[in-house]
C-alpha cells in the first residue's frame, strides 16, 4: 500500500511505467520459481515477466462479451501492450454483461470504450483501439506480424475463418520445413448460451479453424413447407411473419426492411407472432424470443464468457511466459445441467482446404453444372463457403466462371451456372482457384471427373 503522504499516481495508461511494491507478486509466483506442473524446460527467472510487461503484443479481435473478459484478464496479468478490434458499437442491450461500457458509452466503437476503459482503470497498461474489422484487412503486410499471440471472442464463423487463414499466409516454408519464428499462436474462444470451448492453434503444426469445421454446423434454416403450414415451435411462428407477412402487409411503408434493433418493428412481429401461435396451439412466443429470431441472436451468459475468457487468458499466460504446456488443443465447457468440462486433441486433416498446402479434390461428373459445384462448395460441412467465385485457366486463359460480389461480372458470369463443366472447357485433373470472404487467400482445388 501507498503511504498516506504519498498517494500512489495513476498515469491513466499513458505507456509510462506506474509500479508499486508488490504489483506482480502473484505472476512472479508462477514466474519465478518452479513445481511440480511447470514446463519440463522451463528455468525460473525475471525476464519472462519483463517479456510480458514490455515486449509481448496481443491482438485481441472482438471487444464484446468475451472480448470485455479478455482484456481485463490480459490486462491484470501483466500484458500492457495490447490491441484490440471491433467493427462494432455499444448498444443497450449490451450493457447487462459487457462490463467496459456504460449507458454514455451507447452508439461509440467498441473498440474505442473498451480501450480507454482498460487504459484508465489499469495504470501502465496501453490498449490501441482499432474500430473497425477493415483495418486489419488494410494492413495485412506489416500488421499481423507485429504480433507475438492473437486472441479471438468472436460470435462469426466467417470471421473465425479469415483470421485463420490469415495466419497460415503468413507461414514460411524453406525447403518444405516450415520455420517455427513464423508461427503466431492463435487463441479462440466461443460461447453459446450455457456452453463454451477453448482452443489453442499452433498455425501449421496443429488443427486449424478448417480442420475442426464440421464442430460448427451451418445456420439453422426451417423448412418453408413447415413454416407455412405446418408450424410445432414458436420459432416457427416468428419466422412466418417475418419472411411471409412482412414482406406481404409492408406495416411501416413500402420498403421498409424489418430492423431487428427498432422497437416498434419488432413489436409488430411479435404481435403477430402470437396470433400464429394461438391459431396452432403453440406456447412459447415471448418479445425476446422474437427479437432474438429476427436477428439470429445466440443467447448469452456472463458466467459463461468469463469461463471461457479465463481460460483463454490462461493460455496466452503459457504461451508467452512458456512456463506451463498449453492445451492440447481444444477444451469444452457444459454447464447447461451441473459442470461438464473436458479436453481432446483435434486432428489435422490431410486435405484441409486452408492448412494442408496441397489442392482439395472436387469429384464432379463432366456432365455436372457449375451450379452444382457452387451448391458444393457452400453446403459442403467441410467447406461452408460465403460467396465462392471460381476461376480456372481454359486455353492458356485465366476465366472466371462465375463472380458474385461484383454486379456486373455476376450479370455477365451468370449463364455458366447452367453450363456444365465440359461445356465450360474443364478437363480433369484441372486445378480451379476459388475465392470467398472465408479466407484471405486463394484455395485451390483439383477437378477429378466421375465416371
Amino acid at each position: 500500500m501507498a503511504d498516506a503522504d504519498e498517494p500512489m499516481v495513476v498515469d491513466g495508461g499513458s505507456g509510462r511505467t506506474c509500479e508499486w511494491e508488490g504489483r506482480w507478486n502473484h505472476v512472479k509466483k508462477f514466474l519465478e520459481r518452479s513445481g511440480p506442473f511447470t514446463h519440463p524446460d522451463f528455468e525460473p527467472s525475471t525476464e519472462s515477466l519483463q517479456f510480458m510487461l514490455e515486449t509481448c503484443k496481443i491482438l485481441v479481435i472482438g471487444a464484446g462479451g468475451l472480448g470485455c473478459e479478455l482484456l481485463k484478464n490480459l490486462a491484470l496479468s501483466g500484458f500492457r501492450n495490447i490491441h484490440v478490434v471491433d467493427m462494432d458499437t455499444v448498444d443497450v442491450s449490451n450493457l447487462n454483461r459487457q462490463f467496459l461500457f456504460r449507458p454514455d458509452d451507447v452508439g461509440r466503437p467498441k473498440a474505442d470504450v473498451a480501450a480507454d476503459f482498460v487504459n484508465n482503470r489499469i495504470p501502465g497498461c496501453c490498449v490501441v483501439p482499432y474500430p473497425f474489422d477493415r483495418t486489419i484487412q488494410m494492413n495485412v503486410s506489416v500488421f499481423h506480424l507485429e504480433f507475438h499471440i492473437i486472441v479471438c471472442g468472436l460470435d462469426s464463423i466467417v470471421a473465425r475463418r479469415w483470421m485463420n487463414g490469415m495466419l497460415l499466409s503468413l507461414l514460411v516454408y524453406e525447403d518444405g520445413v516450415l520455420d517455427p519464428r513464423s508461427i503466431v499462436p492463435l487463441i479462440d474462444g466461443g460461447t453459446e448460451g450455457f456452453k463454451g470451448n477453448a482452443r489453442v492453434i499452433l498455425p501449421g503444426m496443429t488443427a486449424c479453424i478448417d480442420c475442426t469445421l464440421e464442430l460448427y454446423p451451418p445456420q439453422i434454416n426451417f423448412p418453408m413447407c413447415t413454416i407455412a403450414s405446418m408450424p410445432r415451435l414458436p420459432e416457427h411462428c416468428v419466422e412466418y411473419v417475418r419472411m411471409l407477412l412482412w414482406p406481404k402487409e409492408m406495416p411501416f411503408g413500402d420498403g421498409v426492411v424489418l430492423d431487428g434493433d427498432d422497437p416498434e418493428h419488432i413489436q409488430w412481429v411479435y404481435q403477430r407472432s402470437l396470433e400464429r401461435a394461438a391459431d396452432f396451439n403453440i406456447t412459447g412466443v415471448t418479445y425476446r424470443l422474437t427479437q432474438g429470431v429476427v436477428k439470429r441472436i445466440i443467447p448469452a451468459v456472463a458466467s459463461t464468457n468469463a469461463v471461457i475468457a479465463a481460460a483463454c487468458a490462461t493460455e496466452v499466460f503459457k504461451i508467452a511466459s512458456s512456463a506451463y504446456i498449453p492445451l492440447n488443443n481444444y477444451m469444452v465447457f457444459n454447464d447447461v445441467d451441473g459442470l461438464y468440462t473436458y479436453t481432446f486433441e483435434a486432428e489435422r486433416k490431410e486435405n484441409c482446404s486452408a492448412c494442408s498446402q496441397v489442392p482439395l479434390n472436387l469429384h464432379f461428373s463432366p456432365s455436372s453444372k457449375l451450379q452444382e459445384m457452387l451448391d458444393h462448395l457452400t453446403e459442403s460441412a467441410s467447406l461452408q463457403m460465403k460467396s465462392p467465385a471460381i476461376t480456372a485457366t481454359v486455353e492458356g486463359k485465366n476465366k472466371t466462371l462465375y463472380l458474385q460480389s461484383v454486379a456486373s461480372i455476376e450479370q455477365r458470369t451468370r449463364p455458366n451456372l447452367s453450363k456444365t463443366l465440359k461445356d465450360l472447357g474443364l478437363t480433369d485433373g484441372q486445378e480451379l482457384a476459388v475465392a470467398d470472404a472465408t479466407s484471405p487467400q486463394t484455395m485451390l482445388f483439383r477437378l477429378r471427373f466421375t465416371s
